[in-house]
C-alpha cells in the first residue's frame, strides 16, 4: 500500500478518534511532511478528516467512501487473499478487469469504483452508476469450469449478494432467475459475468464477475426509465458511515466461501429459497417471440424448468424471463 493508503487504514481503524501526526509518521517510518501531504490528498478525495492542534487527525465516523483498507478490516480469512483496488471513477470495472486478465493477472483481483462512466448490464444495456451511492465491483476468477457450468458463478454470486444485503440491512431479498437481486419487488442488484474460453481444453480461461448494487438513493432519484423498476438497499438519509465497505466485504466473504467449493453447490438451497418466479406464470423470450409458461422448478445446475401452455416442458440455462402481471 502507498503512504496515503496506510494512513487511511490507520484513521479508519480509529474512526472518530485522533491519532497524532507524530505517531502516524513513526508507525509508517515517514516524515511529518509526508503525512501532512497524504492527509491533504485524502481530504481532496472527499474524506472528512479533522486536523486539531495537539490532538492530531480524525476520520469522521460518518465517512462512507470506499477504500481497500476499510474493506479489508471486514474480510474473513478467505477474503483476505483477494487483492482489492478502488478507483474514484472508471469507465467500467468489468472492462478494467478483463484487460488485466488478458495480460495474465492472477485470480483474486478485485476492482471497485465510486462511479462508472460506461457501466454495462446484460446485452450491452447501460448500468446506471452514479457516484457515492452504489457498489460497482468486478472480480477476476480463473475457475476450472466449462461454459455451461459458468452459471454457477452468477447464481452463487446472487446468493452472496442477497445474504450480504440481509445481514447489513435486516431486510428480505429475492432473486429473479438467473441472478438479479430484488427487494420489495424492485431490482437492487445486477450481476454480469463475462468469460474467455480456452480452445485447448474447453475450460474457461478466465471469468470476470461484475456486481452492481444500489446502496442508497442517488441525488434526484433514479432516471425515468428506472423509476418503478429499481430500488436501493437504504433510502436517502438512512445511509450510515462505512456501510458500503462492510457490504462489499460481506459479498466477498460469502462468494469466496461458495467459490472454493463451487462443485458442491453449497449455495443452492439459499438460491432456491429466494427465487421469486416459482409457481408463477411467466413470459419467456424465445427466438424473438414471447411464449407464455409457468415456472416449475430450479434444478441442481440452476436451470429454470418451465411448462408451456401446450404442456411441453423445458429447462432454461439462460434467457429473458419476466413475471406476468
Amino acid at each position: 500500500m502507498t503512504v496515503k493508503e496506510h494512513i487511511l487504514t490507520l484513521l479508519d481503524g480509529n474512526k472518530g478518534g485522533y491519532i497524532s501526526g507524530e505517531e502516524i509518521a513513526g508507525r509508517l517510518s515517514v516524515t511529518r511532511s509526508a503525512v501532512w501531504k497524504a492527509i491533504k490528498s485524502l481530504q481532496m478525495d472527499g474524506y472528512s478528516i479533522q486536523a486539531v492542534t495537539n490532538k492530531g487527525y480524525s476520520l469522521s465516523p460518518h465517512t462512507d467512501i470506499l477504500s481497500a483498507g476499510s474493506i479489508s478490516k471486514y474480510l474473513d480469512t478467505q477474503g483476505q487473499k483477494l487483492r482489492v483496488e478502488v478507483f474514484k471513477t472508471i469507465s467500467s470495472t468489468n472492462e478494467a478487469v478483463k484487460a488485466l486478465a488478458s495480460n495474465g493477472e492472477a485470480e483474486g483481483k478485485v476492482i471497485l469504483s465510486e462511479e462508472q462512466t460506461a457501466g454495462r448490464g446484460r446485452k450491452g444495456r447501460k448500468f446506471f452508476s452514479p457516484p457515492g451511492t452504489g457498489i460497482y465491483m468486478s472480480i477476476l476468477l480463473r475457475p476450472k469450469l466449462s461454459a455451461v457450468e459458468s452459471i454457477l458463478l452468477t447464481t452463487s454470486a446472487a446468493v452472496a449478494v442477497a445474504l450480504a444485503i440481509e445481514s447489513v440491512s435486516g431486510k428480505d431479498t429475492q432473486i429473479k432467475w438467473v441472478n438479479d437481486v430484488f427487494m420489495d419487488g424492485k431490482k437492487v442488484c445486477g450481476i454480469l459475468t463475462e468469460a474467455s474460453m480456452s480452445l485447448e481444453n474447453g475450460w474457461l480461461d478466465y471469468a470476470v464477475l461484475g456486481i452492481g448494487i444500489n446502496v442508497s438513493l442517488p441525488t434526484g432519484g433514479f432516471p425515468n426509465d428506472l423509476t418503478g423498476i429499481a430500488t436501493s438497499v437504504f433510502s436517502e438519509g438512512n445511509h450510515h458511515g462505512d456501510l458500503r465497505n462492510r457490504l462489499v466485504a460481506e459479498v466477498l466473504n460469502h462468494f469466496m466461501g461458495y467459490y472454493e467449493y463451487l462443485a458442491d453447490r453449497m449455495f443452492l438451497s439459499e438460491y432456491r429459497e429466494r427465487i421469486m418466479l416459482l409457481g408463477k406464470p411467466v413470459t419467456v423470450m424465445k427466438d424473438n417471440k414471447q411464449c407464455e409458461a409457468t415456472a416449475i422448478d430450479i434444478d441442481n445446475d440452476c436451470r429454470l424448468k418451465v411448462r408451456y401452455k401446450n404442456g411441453d416442458e423445458e429447462y432454461l440455462s439462460s434467457g429473458e424471463v419476466s413475471i406476468k402481471i
